[in-house]
């Protein structure tokens, strides 16, 4: 039967390959497709253990960072820090890390003349720094006057020496000591 004048219908016939050239059915089943839900999780479980790694490895870059960092926040705090590394810790990089760049000669040779004392009298001399009192000199400068206890037990009794000293510091990225004298 042919299509109607002006069908849509196409007037070639059916194009079907013959029997013979057909493929011969092979003997093995088609091979059956993996499992993709264990691959799934797996993806997911690598993707949340790399996540919370890189979570760990920052977390842990933040806290060394704030643990090494010193403190500078406050010209009471940076005297207080300078002089417990350079008199209690006797640590002079750690304390240069509180100061303009500049050494102090006098807080060396008051560091000094403690360490000759201690030979000297084959003692352990404590230092302990006390009184803060901060007057800030505009927004970027300060003077902090305090007084450093020196003691020690000296023969069975216990002795103390004090001394006023005053730091000049400045605001650079924190506080730091620029000077330093007894006063």
């Amino acid at each position: 039967m042919q299509p109607s004048a002006g069908s849509q219908v196409s007037r070639v016939p059916a194009q079907r390959t013959p029997p013979e050239q057909l493929a011969p059915p092979s003997g093995m089943p088609a091979p059956a497709r993996p499992p993709r839900r264990l691959r799934t999780f797996l993806t997911v479980v690598a993707g949340v253990v790399g996540l919370l790694l890189l979570g760990g490895v920052a977390t842990a870059f933040v806290l060394y960072q704030r643990a090494t960092t010193p403190d500078r926040s406050a010209p009471d705090v940076v005297v207080v820090n300078y002089l417990q590394a350079l008199l209690v810790k006797r640590d002079q990089n750690r304390a240069t890390l509180f100061t303009c760049g500049d050494r102090m000669p006098a807080v060396e040779a008051f560091r000094d003349q403690i360490l000759a004392k201690e030979e000297e009298l084959s003692v352990s001399i404590s230092v302990n720094i006390e009184n803060l009192v901060v007057s800030k000199s505009g927004s970027s400068n300060a003077i902090v006057d305090a007084v450093i206890r020196r003691s020690a037990q000296v023969d069975g009794v216990q002795q103390s020496l004090t001394d006023n000293w005053r730091f000049e510091l400045s605001e650079r990225e924190g506080w730091r000591v620029c000077s330093a004298h007894p006063s």
